[in-house]
């Protein structure tokens, strides 16, 4: 009998080991791993996009079994590039390269329609920032001819801004001293005295401007005029902006444009989890986290989460925006 009684302990033992084995492989199985493809470490969108990661993934009270992850990147293009080939669920771009994207136009001329692009959100606007050393005598954007001017690397949707910003002013990449850097060895070079100005495309504040501001002193030259109100007309995705006096140190107010910051993903993402994503990213707790993160969070609402779309929503985010009446 006692040989039964131990033998049945085992037994039970190993159906009960078996049972935990189970259960923790389904909940494996279950966890759906939702990457956020964001830009450099420097910029507006990593940081963003960390907060964002961080409020709809499961283990914080989020979408249940969610892991989602803020990956640094090169930035819009190849943010698109990745959710296209399948190596990202989701990324941040402007809306501009959103729409060459999607209508196979612009910096996707000739390289075919990435036609499964679809809008989670729109986050905030972003604007053109032309950052100048302060003794560079730069005033306005046609005074960076034979300037070296960063133009930002290639596949970022900055670079693609610049040139058009440079083309109003019938300037080309020919026309100025091109470099091709991230914001941040920009700003590293621009205080070394190593260039004169570069461009950076991102909501503001932005730390890495901040701290160059602080430490050496900035002018941002105005992104203005007759030969922007045409460019403007030319191309509808941009709009006028104002960067507020003192948002960076001793730096005026300044007249520029702007893009949208626009959350993609692909077609092919389930509705059920698209919509769980956007249902929990704008609750109460979400916001709150949002607003306290960055200064930019304050700034992704319900109330513009359909502005300046360009491009077709997901499914799943559309029947949220219209269960809350945002869109119709």
């Amino acid at each position: 009998m006692k040989f039964m009684s131990k033998t049945r302990r085992l037994a039970f033992a190993a159906v009960a080991g078996a049972v935990a084995i189970g259960a923790t492989v389904a909940v494996a199985q279950t966890q759906a791993f939702f990457r956020i493809g964001t830009g450099g470490t420097a910029g507006t969108y990593y940081p963003v996009g960390g907060l964002i990661a961080n409020v709809i993934s499961g283990a914080n009270g989020g979408v249940p079994a969610l892991v989602a992850t803020a990956v640094a990147s090169n930035g819009s293009v190849a943010n698109i590039n990745a959710i296209k080939g399948g190596s990202s669920e989701s990324g941040f771009s402007q809306s501009d390269v959103a729409y060459w994207a999607h209508t196979g136009t612009g910096l996707f001329e000739g390289k075919g329609k990435v036609e499964d692009l679809r809008v989670i959100a729109t986050l905030y606007p972003e604007t053109i920032h032309l950052v100048a050393r302060k003794d560079a005598n730069i005033k306005s954007v046609a005074d960076l001819k034979g300037k070296r001017v960063s133009l930002d690397e290639p596949g970022s949707g900055t670079l693609v801004d610049s040139r058009i910003v440079l083309g109003a002013f019938g300037l080309t990449e020919k026309d100025v001293k091109a470099e091709y850097l991230k914001p941040g060895p920009a700003g590293d070079r621009l205080r070394d005295g190593a260039l004169d100005a570069y461009f950076f495309v991102g909501g503001y504040p932005t730390g890495a401007i901040s701290e160059l501001a602080t430490s050496s002193g900035i002018s941002l030259v105005p992104i203005t005029g007759p030969e922007i109100d045409k460019m403007l007309a030319e191309y509808q995705f941009f709009a006028k902006d104002t960067v507020p006096a003192n948002t960076y140190k001793d730096v005026p107010e300044t007249p520029t444009i702007s893009v949208n910051a626009q959350w993609l993903t692909s077609a092919k993402q389930p509705d059920d989890l698209v919509y769980n994503i956007v249902k929990t990213l704008y609750n109460e707790k979400s916001r709150a986290a949002l607003e306290a993160g960055h200064a930019k969070g304050k700034l992704v609402t319900l109330q513009t989460a359909t502005n300046g779309l360009g491009i077709p929503l997901h499914p799943g985010a559309e029947k949220f925006y219209k269960e809350q009446g945002v869109l119709k």
